[in-house]
């Protein structure tokens, strides 16, 4: 059985953390369930473990936290859905990129649940969909904003860290990074896109579609 826990407020980063340690410790031996945390952040950024300094554009703007996730820097922060997915690879198939490869199906499968068509690109991480009331790309495809982010950690095949969702957060807050290091394209939300999502909406279209991505 998955546990699922739901923070309401602002959960601060390092204890969520914290918590996130203990608790695929737990899970590795096998003192505790795979468990899914969906919290929300106060505004901060994080710079995962190929994080380029380069990237931090405004650094003294909210506090910034190396994290040992992979990926680069993202932002966090309020009206953005964070689930923390603790899970046991020993009992899912010790293979890193078909979790990740579920944890991209999961966000695109509950995105569908509101019409949005997400979609995964060759090079750049996270979930994107396209926005064709905008200017073309230079290859002449229609233009992408970011509307997910995933970076994870595995420790002895139990996972942590996970994905993020933007709802209505605070798009002007990504400016102060590179998010992700990529430069050409920008970043949306469900009400960006002109959805009247809340996080109750989006989170229980999550939890119905955590069968979709991981079978379980």
């Amino acid at each position: 059985m998955v546990e699922w826990i739901t923070t309401v407020g602002l959960t601060d980063y390092a204890e969520a953390v914290a918590f996130m340690e203990s608790r695929a410790d737990a899970i590795q031996r096998g003192e505790a369930s795979e468990c899914i945390w969906l919290v929300e952040h106060p505004p901060l950024y994080t710079a995962g473990t190929s994080a380029n300094p380069a990237d931090l554009v405004a650094p003294d703007r909210f506090p910034v936290y190396p994290s040992r996730r992979g990926g680069q820097y993202t932002y966090h922060g309020p009206g953005q859905r964070v689930a923390y997915a603790m899970l046991d690879l020993n009992q899912r198939g010790r293979d890193i990129r078909q979790y990740v490869q579920q944890l991209e199906r999961w966000v695109i499968a509950t995105l569908a649940q509101f019409n949005v068509t997400g979609h995964i690109r060759e090079g750049r991480v996270g979930v994107w969909v396209e926005r064709p009331e905008k200017p073309l790309q230079p290859n002449g495809a229609p233009a992408e904003d970011k509307i997910a982010a995933i970076g994870v950690r595995v420790r002895k095949w139990v996972t942590f860290h996970g994905l993020s969702i933007n709802v209505e957060p605070d798009l002007e807050h990504f400016s102060g990074i590179v998010p992700c290091g990529i430069t050409e394209h920008g970043v949306t939300s469900l009400v960006d896109l002109g959805l009247p999502v809340t996080m109750d909406d989006l989170d229980l279209a999550l939890r119905q579609e955590f069968d979709t991505a991981f079978g379980s």
